[in-house]
């Protein structure tokens, strides 16, 4: 079937400026209805708590990773099922070390009183309070504790969660 220009009705500027407005009354619509039903959704539980304290989780260890020496490590939430970050805080005793070891995932240590010298692919850096440093999977590093007092760190870093029990 032919049809002619005078047969073919192109859209008028009426009908083009109803079919905008029609439309933006649609996605308001719809933007509304999403937003009704964030709003009306219940709040979900509280998630709670946990208070751990060092003298309940402090555990006397040598230097990990064969560092040698006396430290006290403290892994605060290591029971809390579903939890992917461990939160670690260790005191490397004189003369103590984490030794040389490389990283399976992205850690943080944060020094929070002491002094040491940790190697961090091949290179020295003296790390005093204060200091923050991130080892990035694959780099390789270790901790010497130097001075007399301890060397007490943060370590944090995530894994794939526990399950329940």
């Amino acid at each position: 079937m032919n049809l002619t220009h005078a047969e073919c009705r192109m859209p008028t500027a009426d009908w083009l400026s109803r079919m905008r407005y029609l439309t933006t009354a649609m996605v308001f619509m719809a933007a509304g209805a999403g937003l009704h039903g964030l709003a009306t959704q219940q709040k979900p539980a509280p998630g709670g708590y946990i208070v751990e304290h060092d003298a309940d989780v402090a555990k006397a260890e040598p230097g990990t990773h064969n560092g040698g020496g006396e430290t006290v490590g403290y892994s605060f939430f290591k029971s809390v099922p579903n939890l992917k970050l461990v939160f670690r805080k260790r005191a490397l005793k004189p003369g103590s070390g984490i030794g040389l070891h490389e990283q399976r995932e992205d850690e943080i240590y944060y020094v929070l009183s002491g002094t040491g010298t940790m190697t961090l692919d091949g290179k020295s850096v003296d790390i005093t309070p204060g200091t923050a440093v991130l080892t990035r999977t694959g780099s390789s590093h270790s901790l010497k504790q130097t001075g007399r007092d301890d060397l007490v760190i943060m370590i944090n870093y995530e894994v794939a969660p526990k399950s329940a029990k």
